[in-house]
């Protein structure tokens, strides 16, 4: 095939890219430049998208001998994932770039031109796993569990999966790391970046502060007394414990974490951690890896990238076909659900489908 070979500048990428020249294909690297103003520098493994990881990519790509080019796509990227991320922590919900950035970007963006420009397939080092199954290509977790990233490719779709490749699915970490030593790829001891890339320093709320601008208000519990202050609802998320600059304790003197917030009367609410037990679930606009599901259906869900799944029973439905609606209970229930975040369905390894929690049921209890 002509495989286009997403580049980072990262070891994973470049042992992927490695791997799809030694299986035969015809391999063209390419580095997304995400940022108008990148960086000269990372700072250790905080951030990508420098100027220094342009130049590890072009290093990688001379090693393998294949053609290398840098598509600028700052400004879609602004749009789709930067703007997003503001947006959604604005309106009170904590969302996943790294999720974003697969479905509006890497299998979009990128693999829309690919394809226009004749290439097959786009790789990546994503560790996950693509099979051909009864219906069709399938998504899998990847062998490695501590590095498997199938949870930010739960938004791709059964058309994307058919043209996307991931060589490093069926391989830990540590035998890439050894792998990229042999092939004399520089970056083989590079560290990995941990944090969200457009953040290099990792002070979310910090950048979110100097896009959203000081935004004060009430800390309250559950029964409206207020406890604390914040200079902004965007600096929280549910189930938060720590930074939240309550002044008076609980009366029972245990922690207490965020229950919800409120962006329009800037109010954050905190209570026990009891209190966050969430049984069900609603997402809006499922994106399926497959066939849609039809009726009910048992699975294992997901609602952090490296969360445990936890069982659970989802439902389908249409909504006027306006847009779809993912109802997800969970068998038992489960704490620090927020909305923003996806919801990925599995069916084993296999990976259903995806939507995006728009809102949860707490666990109702009865009184003592």
């Amino acid at each position: 095939m002509r495989v286009l070979a997403a580049m980072s500048g990262g070891v994973d990428s470049a042992v992927a890219a490695a791997r799809l020249v030694d299986a035969g294909h015809d391999v063209t690297g390419v580095h997304l430049a995400l940022s108008s103003n990148p960086q000269s520098f990372r700072s250790g493994a905080r951030g990508c998208c420098t100027i220094e990881d342009s130049r590890d990519a072009r290093r990688a790509a001379d090693v393998l001998g294949i053609p290398f080019y840098v598509w600028d796509l700052a400004e879609r990227f602004r749009a789709d994932v930067v703007e997003d991320f503001v947006a959604e922590y604005a309106a009170g919900r904590t969302p996943n770039p790294c999720l974003r950035c697969n479905e509006k970007i890497k299998f979009a963006a990128v693999l829309d031109r690919a394809m226009a420009l004749g290439f097959d397939a786009v790789g990546t080092g994503h560790y996950a796993r693509v099979v051909d199954g009864p219906s069709g290509r399938e998504l899998h977790r990847a062998v490695d569990p501590g590095k498997d990233q199938s949870y930010v490719l739960g938004v791709l779709t059964e058309q994307q999966l058919a043209h996307a490749v991931f060589p490093l699915g069926d391989t830990v970490k540590s035998e890439v790391r050894d792998e990229a030593e042999r092939r004399g790829l520089a970056v083989a001891r590079k560290p990995d970046s941990h944090d969200i890339c457009f953040i290099a320093d990792g002070d979310t709320a910090g950048f979110l502060r100097g896009r959203l601008g000081d935004a004060p208000g009430e800390v309250v519990d559950a029964d409206g007394a207020v406890v604390g202050s914040h200079d902004g609802t965007y600096g929280f998320t549910i189930g938060q414990r720590k930074g939240l600059r309550i002044g008076t304790p609980a009366a029972d003197g245990k922690p207490r974490y965020v229950l919800d917030i409120s962006p329009v009367d800037r109010r954050v609410t905190v209570g026990p951690r009891e209190a966050l037990a969430v049984g069900a679930l609603t997402g809006v606009s499922p994106r399926w890896c497959g066939p849609a599901p039809a009726g009910e259906l048992r699975c294992e869900a997901q609602f952090r990238a490296h969360g445990e799944p936890v069982p659970a029973t989802a439902t389908v439905s249409d909504d006027d076909g306006a847009r779809g609606i993912l109802d997800v209970r969970f068998a038992e229930p489960q704490e620090g659900v927020a909305p923003g975040q996806a919801i990925v369905l599995y069916d084993g390894t296999r990976v259903i489908g995806s939507a995006t929690i728009d809102t949860t049921r707490p666990v109702v209890t009865s009184p003592a």
